[in-house]
């Protein structure tokens, strides 16, 4: 018996967390398997560290953790960082200034690991998910009264947007000298994250590194997703699966597994790692 792969990137919300952010025993079980057999397993997550650790336990069985949709790589076991790569001030600027002209809510946050802590401008629209965020996150973030008060350094800066691809993809053209990724909000699950990342910033760019690092093969690595910030990730990953919750632009696109409530990244993997070689 050999596996097909030797590393796994999956996604954590709506992907390998079930609607109740739980992680199937089947799953976890799987996990345990997967590193008695040498196969590496990565969180691909658009969550912070700071986040990511509200909903994973310190022993859950994983190597890596790529946080903030590939703005930084921890190692699980040590938790150093491995890789991050922030804005400059001067980028900073001028985003935040690009996105002020156009009357846009955003938030610019902190360096990797601290980047649960933000600073927000509103521009006084009607933005219920916006302000749903900050109020999750009251204790980390300040309203931007002037641009002085911008950080030095950041690792993503998040517009929030109605549901209107159209508006998304016109603003994110504002933008192509910059890594604009796209997610649907965790909070209300409609609502367009427009995401800022500094050039060549992504799951996929992780990935990708983490295996140059690791000296491991692109052809022998796997990874599972549900959201367009997966994209990244399911075109670097040979086999790439999406759950079948997925939008449906997606389930065209990729591999189809099972729902994240119907242990889909389970399927997924236990598909691929048994084969007779």
């Amino acid at each position: 018996m050999a596996e097909n792969f030797d590393i796994v990137f999956t996604d954590l919300d709506g992907t390998l967390l079930n609607s109740a952010k739980q992680v199937s025993r089947q799953t976890l079980e799987l996990f345990h398997a997967l590193k008695a057999r040498g196969v590496l397993r990565v969180i691909a997550t658009g969550r912070s560290y700071f986040s990511l650790q509200k909903v994973l336990a310190d022993d859950f069985p994983a190597d890596y953790l790529i946080v903030s949709s590939g703005a930084g790589i921890v190692e699980m076991r040590t938790r150093q960082l491995l890789f991050c790569r922030p804005f400059t001030n001067s980028d900073i600027q001028t985003i935040s200034s690009r996105l002020m002209a156009q009357g846009l809510d955003f938030m610019v946050h902190g360096q990797v690991p601290e980047n649960h802590h933000f600073v927000y401008h509103q521009s006084g629209n009607n933005n219920p998910d916006f302000q749903r965020r900050i109020e999750a996150y009251q204790d980390f973030c300040r309203p931007l009264r002037c641009n002085s008060e911008l950080p030095a350094r950041s690792a993503q800066i998040i517009a929030i947007l109605p549901d209107d691809p159209s508006l998304f993809h016109r603003v994110a053209a504002c933008f192509d000298q910059f890594q604009v990724i796209r997610a649907t909000s965790p909070l209300d699950h409609c609502s367009i994250w427009l995401e800022i990342y500094p050039p060549g910033v992504s799951k996929g760019a992780a990935a990708r590194w983490l295996c140059e690092y690791l000296d491991l093969r692109v052809d022998r690595t796997i990874g599972i997703g549900n959201d367009y910030n997966d994209i990244d990730l399911l075109d670097f990953t040979r086999l790439s699966y999406v759950v079948a919750n997925a939008p449906q632009e997606l389930l065209e696109r990729y591999l189809l597994t099972p729902s994240n409530d119907e242990h889909g990244v389970y399927h997924a993997l236990v598909g691929n790692a048994f084969t007779s070689g």
